[in-house]
């Protein structure tokens, strides 16, 4: 016997990004209706359930607005993109958390990155010598971000970080769950498809786990 999950009201921050579509596509695969809150709507696929929103996240007001009456955030905010990636990263993540406060929005998930998790004991991943360069102001705003939830009081808040690799493939829907530490496959390689990841965040989003809690996935 499967237990009924409730279709939610879902404000999709990011949505037409690289790990933002993936989320958005297993939240309407599973019913729920979305509400896409990205900088270019027309990005976005007409879809059954999803609703797209203009917003520029680092108006803290006009977002707490679109984000009020919402069951759950979950934030893909991402600034691959632009020149000072970490600045506006942390600019854009303090909005994110602020305007959920304001908007009462009952819980926060957020996509973290892997840079902040562990290889050996008190050891991070982007602290290594071998941390791509290229990847590092992300990877610092997204350790920002975790660092920023946990001092939370009040925000109810999850944040899923990927394994090392995450790129297109296949949902297999089979994975492994784990904590701060960074997760290793058979072949020693951290590594989880795109479309897994949303798996394992919708799946934390209708059967909560882990709240206020950071945790990872991985084959």
């Amino acid at each position: 016997m499967t237990m009924e999950i409730d279709k939610m009201n879902i404000a999709l921050i990011g949505a037409s990004g690289f790990i933002g579509s993936a989320l958005l596509n297993e939240a309407l695969q599973r019913g729920h209706r979305v509400k896409g809150l990205v900088s270019r709507p027309e990005k976005l696929a007409p879809a059954s359930g999803l609703s797209g929103i203009k917003i520029d996240v680092a108006d803290t007001r006009a977002l707490s607005e679109q984000l009020a009456g919402q069951d759950v955030v979950i934030s893909a905010f991402s600034g691959h993109r632009q020149d000072a990636v970490q600045a506006y990263y942390e600019r854009g993540i303090r909005s994110i958390i602020a305007a959920s406060k304001a908007a009462g929005v009952p819980r926060l998930l957020v996509v973290g990155g892997a840079g902040s998790l562990e290889v050996a004991p008190g050891v991070q991943l982007l602290d290594t010598p071998e941390f791509p360069a290229e990847y590092r102001e992300t990877a610092e705003g997204a350790r920002t971000a975790l660092a920023l939830l946990r001092d939370e009081a009040d925000l109810d808040w999850t944040l899923l970080s990927p394994s090392a690799l995450i790129a297109p493939g296949e949902r297999t829907a089979q994975f492994r769950l784990g904590g701060d530490q960074l997760l290793l496959d058979g072949e020693g390689q951290s590594r989880i498809s795109v479309e897994d990841y949303a798996v394992a965040m919708l799946d934390e989003l209708e059967r909560p786990a882990h709240r206020r809690q950071r945790f990872t996935v991985g084959y």
